[in-house]
């Protein structure tokens, strides 16, 4: 189900016939926070009052279009200048892929994305918050984690997700666990194949773990993206072992899943940001939720068959 779901992504007949279905529009809304900058602003404001953390993805991605990508960009420094000048950077930042800002364009695709990360960046900076780069398929991972490289000559503090099913991603939790890098871990939600990846459950939790370690022993700063209950129990369990304290590290979960433990987990005294995407490029994403959780694919199909 999982590698059905995930191709599916890519797949344009499927993507029009439930994108065409205004039921789905139920189910979406669960995991999407609108198609809207205002939209995006409601549930960020909604969720800072709960004493949750965010980080706002406008979704788009495989832009090979330099208009769309100038376009992404510009709707990430318009929706920063809101939030800083409404007061509200402080506990929200930007997850931006690559991909959308211009990476796979052909012949000079990484200059355009490192030249429209750097807008981003210095609207983040001024708006007083940061940004962190998400991860893409493997194809992606060297690129996204050499554009991480310049973009820190200007933006220390810029973040970067990590995905632990890849084989190479323990080195690259080494290399990356240095005083004031931050790193997102996750599992990962791409259909990847054995040669490069873990694809059992199992060895995927115990790659996690392994990271997990590498970056909580390190000096950087992990944001622990899981919902997981057991990863989150090990991840307890390694921060205490070690002396992290919140402030140290954070978790993050994704919007409109496993809502009570987020505020459990925040009002335990952890840091808790959740991932808020917005935008009607929505399909790509939707698709990857379902295929992480077997519960979302029963929630998706109860929509679709109920009548209210």
């Amino acid at each position: 189900m999982k590698q059905l779901l995930l191709a599916m992504t890519g797949n344009q007949r499927a993507r029009k016939i439930i994108s065409s279905k205004a039921v789905t529009r139920r189910v979406v809304d669960r995991f999407v926070a609108g198609e809207t900058e205002d939209g995006a602003l409601r549930a960020t404001a909604r969720l800072t009052s709960m004493g949750l953390a965010t980080t706002l993805d406008y979704l788009g991605e495989d832009c090979l279009d330099r208009e769309q990508a100038s376009a992404t960009t510009a709707a990430y420094t318009s929706l920063l200048g809101r939030l800083g000048r409404a007061g509200d950077a402080t506990n929200a930042e930007v997850s931006v892929k690559l991909s959308a800002i211009g990476q796979a364009l052909p012949l000079d695709g990484e200059k355009v994305a490192v030249k429209n990360a750097l807008r981003i960046c210095s609207a983040a900076r001024e708006a007083g918050t940061t940004v962190t780069l998400d991860m893409e398929d493997h194809t992606t991972t060297d690129s996204t984690l050499g554009i991480l490289r310049e973009l820190r000559r200007e933006f220390p503090d810029v973040g970067v997700a990590l995905q632990a099913y890849l084989h190479r991603t323990e080195q690259d939790c080494r290399d990356l666990a240095h005083l004031g890098s931050r790193i997102r871990l996750c599992k990962g939600a791409y259909d990847e194949p054995v040669s490069v990846a873990y694809r059992g459950k199992t060895a995927v939790n115990e790659a996690y773990i392994r990271c997990l370690s590498i970056l909580i022993k390190g000096d950087g700063y992990p944001m622990i993206a899981s919902h997981d209950p057991s990863m989150i129990a090990a991840a307890k369990e390694l921060t205490n072992a070690h002396g992290r304290i919140p402030g140290d590290f954070e978790f993050q979960m994704l919007y409109g899943i496993r809502t009570d433990e987020q505020r459990a987990l925040a009002e335990s005294g952890n840091r808790m940001r959740i991932y808020i995407p917005y935008g009607d490029e929505w399909y790509g994403y939707f698709m990857r939720r379902l295929a992480e959780r077997p519960a979302n694919v029963g929630f998706f199909l109860r929509a679709l068959v109920s009548k209210h």
